[in-house]
């Protein structure tokens, strides 16, 4: 459970079917652009561009290398979790290979030759795989986006007044989150900075996107500092009790 003090820091007080995958933009010749780009990387991105002959088995190769980065990670990410299966981990597998391919090509003309095109587009397949890891292990959890434990937290000050001034704190910012949060930001909110829900896993849920539920949680945390500045509460003299 969560400290007033980490609490205020928190608050900062599906197969790819290869003919509809994205057709990367023909511009002029790669390695011109970046010199220093070694042969293999560059084969790779000419490969990949939606004129290549080869375009087809690059694809192919290229799912066949991310695939061997998911199954890698998934291995490590779940070896304490045996309620996943091997299918189901085949499955994220699958998925997570499928969903960075389709990034790596969304962004292939963002690749600037700073490490080897297969290192950059590892990076691609560990945080899909991350990330679909974490929305399975939420998949059949009920999400809370209501505010009732927030006079739970746990006060861990050491002296008589710390504690008097934290459950000060403790009461305003509940206050706030009831009056001068909207009811989507509340949940928001709440649901990623008391309930350490994932921001990914939150935004499939609400059928949103991080972008925007970032863009909330700045809101969100913006509304609450300015509710504690006009009652005077000095969140870092709390930080320092602790």
């Amino acid at each position: 459970m969560l400290s007033v003090g980490d609490s205020c820091r928190e608050l900062g007080v599906v197969s790819v079917q290869r003919n509809s995958l994205p057709m990367p933009a023909v511009g002029p010749n790669t390695s011109a652009l970046i010199p220093s780009l070694d042969a293999e990387s560059s084969a790779w991105i000419v490969r990949l561009r939606g004129d290549s002959p080869d375009r087809e088995q690059a694809l192919s190769d290229l799912h066949a290398l991310l695939l061997r980065a998911t199954r890698f990670e998934l291995r490590r990410r779940t070896a304490g979790q045996p309620h996943l299966r091997g299918g189901d981990r085949e499955d994220i597998a699958h998925q997570s290979a499928d969903d960075a391919l389709l990034a790596i090509l969304a962004k292939l003309d963002d690749y600037r030759g700073e490490s080897r095109f297969t290192t950059w587009a590892y990076k691609f397949a560990l945080l899909e795989a991350a990330v679909n890891v974490r929305q399975r292990a939420w998949q059949r959890r009920e999400i809370p986006l209501d505010a009732d434990h927030w006079a739970l937290i746990a006060d861990r000050t050491s002296t008589p007044d710390g504690v008097a001034e934290s459950r000060e704190l403790i009461n305003a910012l509940g206050n706030a989150i009831d009056q001068s949060l909207t009811p989507h930001q509340r949940a928001v909110l709440v649901a990623i900075t008391l309930n350490d829900v994932p921001i990914d896993v939150l935004a499939q849920r609400l059928n949103s996107t991080r972008g925007a539920l970032y863009k909330t949680l700045h809101d969100a945390r913006r509304k609450l500092r300015a509710h504690l500045r006009e009652r005077n509460l000095d969140i870092h003299a709390v930080r320092q009790s602790e």
